[in-house]
């Protein structure tokens, strides 16, 4: 049975851009497609349009479902829809799977024009400021000339922060979640080690894997592994798993024995039963990028310095990926342009996942925060 507060059943839509997109490392895209979801009703103003920026193994289907059994529900269904705080009562909601993905729009799994085949490896590296660009193109072709928000948790908020950089003309509120300015060294050296474990599996075959019928399965079931144990707490994981042993005794050997190891095997084969390898790498370099500042001498400050958009940023004290610190960075950056911020550190304990998960203080606060935009 679908959630009566539910947008119900969605249906992805396609379009085709023939505008050639001359992407940050120079390489151009002279025709893509992006494949997205919207929610609710677009007002005569055309003021009530909110953009939800999706994060790493994410795509367009934010709420709803695609089929009747409800197998396929959005990724962000807790958050978006009728009378939740993100209301599409109230705001046009959008969601894009962006270039590079591999739920639809132009990516690695999509067919060369020059070729015939994949692009493959062939892709060219797409950054957080060509997807920022893609959306404002996207955005000036549905007829909005303004949003009323972007909004993005982790590599989302990223993309959120850079509206508020490179767009802030065009959206009246960005709201940063559980994100940072730039990843640590740490943070890139996780992305590294998950890359490693895809382009070191024999059946990666230089990212050509496609024309060879096979997949990079270990390698980015490795990566997933990885991916979920930073994104959990220390807290969190003891909670739900401890030392808890799947038959109740040591049986002195390498299968799976406790609870985690079966959780985390899992989760990395369902991952690899459905994403893209290639994309995988394209989506962590992304976030290995992002530095707006760099152009500005690492100064966050004067990155932010012509930004009139008003923002929320909020963090989640269990975060240790992108942990509290780095939310406060960009506090500290806006009121150091006396723009309009407000901040919160939420108590979740899920870790850097908690911006997926229900919480009612997190919720109540984003439904305060929404309620209060003008349309």
């Amino acid at each position: 049975m679908q959630d009566s507060a539910s947008v119900g059943i969605v249906n992805p839509q396609v379009t085709h851009i023939d505008q050639p997109l001359t992407l940050k490392s120079g390489a151009v895209l002279n025709c893509y497609d992006l494949v997205y979801e919207t929610y609710g009703e677009l007002n005569a103003q055309r003021s009530n349009a909110v953009l939800i920026c999706h994060a790493l193994s994410a795509h367009h289907h934010v709420a709803g479902y695609h089929s009747e059994d409800q197998t396929t529900v959005g990724w962000w269904e807790n958050m978006v829809g009728p009378g939740k705080p993100i209301d599409t009562n109230r705001f046009f909601v959008i969601g894009i799977n962006n270039l590079g993905g591999c739920h639809g729009s132009t990516g690695p799994v999509s067919i060369n024009p020059a070729s015939g085949k994949p692009f493959g490896a062939g892709f060219p590296v797409v950054t957080v400021e060509d997807w920022v660009e893609q959306q404002a193109r996207f955005a000036t072709w549905l007829g909005i000339e303004q949003f009323a928000a972007v909004i993005g948790g982790s590599l989302g908020g990223m993309q959120s922060l850079q509206w508020g950089i490179a767009y802030t003309e065009r959206v009246r509120h960005v709201l940063a979640i559980a994100t940072t300015p730039k990843l640590t060294a740490q943070n890139i050296a996780f992305n590294d080690v998950a890359r490693q474990a895809i382009i070191t599996d024999p059946d990666f075959c230089g990212g050509d894997y496609y024309s060879h019928g096979v997949t990079p399965k270990s390698g980015l079931r490795l990566a997933r592994m990885l991916g979920h144990i930073t994104y959990l707490s220390d807290d969190a994981m003891a909670e739900k798993f401890g030392r808890d042993l799947r038959s109740g005794t040591y049986n002195f050997g390498y299968e799976v024995e406790f609870e985690i190891e079966s959780y985390l095997r899992y989760q990395g084969d369902k991952f690899a039963s459905y994403f893209d390898a290639n994309t995988y790498l394209l989506m962590t370099k992304a976030l290995d990028y992002f530095d707006p500042a760099h152009a500005y001498q690492g100064n966050l400050s004067s990155t932010l310095k012509n930004s009139k958009s008003a923002y929320l940023v909020l963090s989640f004290k269990s975060d240790w990926r992108f942990s509290p610190d780095r939310s406060r960075e960009i506090v500290k950056a806006l009121l150091d342009n006396n723009l309009d911020v407000t901040y919160a550190e939420m108590t979740c304990r899920h870790g850097h996942d908690s911006f997926l998960m229900f919480d009612e203080h997190y919720h109540d606060l984003m439904r305060a925060y929404m309620n209060n935009i003008l349309l």
